[in-house]
């Protein structure tokens, strides 16, 4: 019985969280949906990361497909259309960005992890730092990244697939998880 209570208070949030995503956008409210890459085992990158060969990187599985699928279909769901979506240059956030199907998305290097050395972090917060200011309160950009990007930003961690939304009028954040179907 515990184990189907604590089952239970874990998978409630992410069921209200799915109705209730455009809403939230809506409320906070934010211009900015930071998402973090779907799921990819493992950690880091190899020692012989090359950004431009995927054979190279951490990448993402069968799961983080289906993972990424499966929050595009609740986007889509829910009538969430975003006016951009940007994505870091590593294979995982492309990869990502692809298997959402939310339509045309682009590489961005302000999204680039700096967790290994393999971007400069100034370098890389300097140019996204330029991009959310040049953003408008009625923008929607869905920006697919690392959760190093993430948390240098929002100072929020999140896990594989999970959002943070993100006001870039006020700089405040608001951490909402992962969608479920």
């Amino acid at each position: 019985m515990r184990f189907l209570f604590i089952l239970f208070v874990l998978i409630l949030p992410n069921i209200a969280v799915a109705e209730n995503l455009k809403t939230a956008i809506s409320d906070f409210p934010a211009n900015v949906v930071f998402m973090r890459h779907a799921l990819a085992p493992g950690y880091g990158d190899p020692a012989d990361f090359k950004i431009d060969d995927c054979t190279t990187q951490r990448n993402l599985d069968h799961q983080g497909r289906k993972q990424a699928g499966e929050i595009g279909q609740t986007l889509r769901k829910q009538r969430i259309v975003f006016d951009q979506i940007l994505s870091s240059e590593w294979c995982r956030c492309k990869d990502t960005a692809e298997e959402l199907g939310l339509g045309e998305w682009e590489s961005f290097s302000g999204l680039n992890s700096f967790f290994q050395g393999h971007a400069d972090r100034a370098e890389t917060l300097a140019l996204l730092d330029k991009k959310l200011a040049s953003l408008s309160p009625d923008d929607l950009v869905l920006m697919v990244t690392h959760q190093v990007v993430i948390n240098a930003v929002t100072g929020i961690s999140a896990a594989s697939g999970g959002l943070v939304l993100y006001n870039t009028s006020t700089g405040q954040s608001r951490h909402i998880g992962m969608l479920t179907n």
